[in-house]
């Protein structure tokens, strides 16, 4: 499928998405859309991933199959200066991709524009109806359960827990991906919103989606979410954490970040912390340990100042760590495996 994404004013270093979307997904990306670095090209920036021009609008974007939402603001709202662009695509008969907590199939615009011009609008953050609370079996499925978690939200665990699981399908390892966040499943193409999801089916639509792939996989990889320490995301985390009864956590940090993102007046605590707060919440329900750890050495330009970031973390955590996509995940999937 040939799209083009939407990221104005936040590619590539706030577009997780848009950049998860051309690290991953098989969708072919003609153009990338954001209004402050027209004339450039995606391989400006991003030199290891699929390269594309960057224009301003879409309606300077070729022919495409669908415009996707690549950017997750803080609270997932619809910025108005946007309307032009999601207008145009759909009256040009582009189906609609988008990971935001603001649903484009509510809007009596959108979707009347959809309905004129036959297209399809896939909000993906719009939750089943029929999930309900967990009920404490995730632990019973034959596959190995790894979870990524992390020392913030947008610290890397989507991008550590996909290179984890092409790094072990590369070794011959028999492993399976569960998505939880809007990108994943867009790369995927199934999984669970799970910070869309009622609080008290959290857990449920965790362990509805590790019942569904536990017993086809030797290991499943799972997508965490937020942080436990996060101020506003800390209840989507424990629900991903109990829900999946995971048997071994991967801590993901970024390297030199010191505050919560969009929440500065709260410092990271101390590494050694994280270990015991997530291992101490997860054993009443299931008991885990840290083994691995993957640092996002990405502000970094310094290759041995990366080298030495990696091992400071490793001394920390007390276990292997890497960077995956700088240099390669060997240590990290030994220690899981």
């Amino acid at each position: 499928m040939q799209v083009a994404i939407l990221a104005h004013e936040k590619f590539p270093d706030r577009a997780k998405t848009a950049v998860g979307i051309l690290r991953y997904a098989d969708y072919d990306v003609v153009a990338v859309l954001d209004r402050d670095r027209p004339g450039e090209r995606v391989g400006d920036y991003l030199p290891d991933v699929q390269d594309a021009p960057v224009v301003a609008r879409m309606d300077e974007v070729p022919d495409v199959d669908a415009l996707v939402v690549g950017i997750a603001p803080i609270g997932g709202g619809f910025d108005e200066s946007w309307r032009s662009d999601v207008r145009t695509a759909l009256e040009r008969g582009c189906n609609l991709v988008s990971g935001l907590h603001y649903f484009l199939e509510d809007d009596e615009e959108f979707a009347r524009l959809a309905e004129a011009n036959g297209c399809d609008i896939w909000d993906v953050r719009k939750p089943r109806d029929d999930l309900t609370v967990s009920r404490g079996v995730a632990k019973d499925v034959d596959a190995e359960v790894v979870l990524t978690v992390g020392t913030d939200c947008s610290v890397g665990k989507m991008t550590a827990t996909l290179e984890l699981l092409e790094a072990a399908r590369e070794r011959g390892v028999d492993a399976g991906f569960v998505p939880t966040g809007q990108t994943g499943i867009m790369i995927d193409g199934w999984g669970n919103p799970i910070d869309r999801v009622v609080s008290d089916f959290t857990a449920g639509a965790v362990e509805e989606m590790i019942l569904e792939r536990g017993d086809d996989y030797d290991y499943l990889f799972v997508e965490g979410q937020g942080s436990i320490v996060h101020p506003a995301y800390s209840a989507v985390t424990c629900g991903i954490l109990h829900g999946s009864m995971a048997d071994k956590l991967v801590l993901c940090h970024e390297a030199g970040k010191e505050v919560i993102h969009g929440y500065e007046s709260f410092p990271l605590p101390p590494i050694p912390e994280y270990i015991s707060l997530y291992e101490d919440l997860a054993r009443p329900v299931h008991e885990t340990e840290v083994v691995a750890g993957a640092i996002n050495t990405s502000g970094i330009e310094d290759d041995d100042d990366a080298r030495d970031a990696v091992r400071s973390y490793e001394s920390a955590l007390g276990a292997p760590a890497t960077d995956p996509v700088r240099h390669d995940a060997d240590d990290a999937l030994e220690a899981i495996l």
